[in-house]
């Protein structure tokens, strides 16, 4: 057992897929859920994913506290969260934004904000609510974590051990770093694909397509379901990072339109046989 209790604020896809791949590995005696919405609570609690429902004041007597909501509610969680947190208690969070957390965590937690580690799991799926977590969400996937210089090193590495309990494997970036990188590969892929969608609802034969379109229009848009409220945080939590890579998406999506008006087979060949080697090459480390 790495810590006796864990709370869990939001108990969601990722929070209570967190919370039951910990149970079912022993690494916690028992899970308090934490949340705004009491429904969602009583199927968390039906499903087995958290033992009990907690206030911030018992969540905040747990051994380790995982935030597992918008990025926009981090500030306001953990100040009511600071005020209670016991002696060495650890506060870590899955957002998919980095120093916008970092600041907030800081100007909440102020003494407190050593004990608290920045992470990030590189998992997910379009589905959210209790009823999507399974326990293997994290089995072989990475997780970012992205501690400062006066992150308790001890801290660190208990969450770090949480997170290979739960089958993941871990990686320390810098937050800024994290930040850039993930505007570019995942970010702007689901702002693409929420554009997309978006764009062919508001045809006046949009109906049309939808109900033509196949597998390809399938894979690309999977995202576009995921939840608005979730990627309206991150897309403005992210907001620099992203408008620079939205800056060169366009400006190769432009390439691509006047390669295709000047009908240039030759350099679209070069361009697309480019992109399938990039991707082949990324698909083996994903494989290996």
């Amino acid at each position: 057992m790495i810590v006796d209790t864990l709370a869990i604020v939001g108990t969601g896809l990722i929070g209570g897929s967190f919370a039951l791949a910990l149970k079912q590995s022993g690494a916690v005696r028992r899970v308090l859920g934490v949340g705004r919405n009491p429904a969602r609570l009583t199927i968390a609690r039906e499903l087995e994913l958290i033992d009990g429902v907690a206030d911030y004041a018992q969540a905040g007597q747990a051994d380790c506290i995982l935030l597992a909501l918008p990025v926009g509610e981090t500030e306001a969680v953990l100040r009511q969260l600071a005020p209670r947190l016991k002696p060495g208690a650890i506060i870590t969070d899955a957002g998919s934004t980095k120093a916008n957390v970092v600041e907030a965590a800081r100007a909440a937690l102020g003494a407190r904000f050593a004990d608290f580690v920045p992470g990030h799991p590189i998992a997910g799926s379009e589905q959210s609510g209790p009823g999507a977590a399974r326990a293997d969400l994290f089995q072989g996937k990475k997780v970012v974590l992205t501690p400062l210089a006066d992150t308790r090193a001890d801290a660190l590495e208990t969450v770090k051990a949480l997170w290979q309990a739960a089958g993941a494997q871990v990686e320390t970036l810098d937050a800024d770093q994290h930040d850039r990188v993930f505007a570019a590969v995942s970010h702007l892929p689901h702002l693409a694909a929420f554009a997309l969608v978006d764009e062919l609802a508001q045809r006046a034969d949009g109906e049309t397509f939808f109900r033509l379109a196949a597998s390809g229009f399938r894979d690309f848009t999977r995202i576009a379901g995921s939840s608005p409220e979730m990627w309206r945080d991150i897309t403005l939590a992210n907001r620099e990072a992203l408008l620079t890579e939205l800056d060169a998406y366009l400006a190769a999506l432009q390439t691509l339109r006047q390669t295709v008006a000047a009908e240039d087979g030759q350099a679209l060949l070069k361009m697309f046989s480019r992109a399938r080697a990039a991707r082949e090459n990324w698909m083996k480390t994903q494989d290996s």
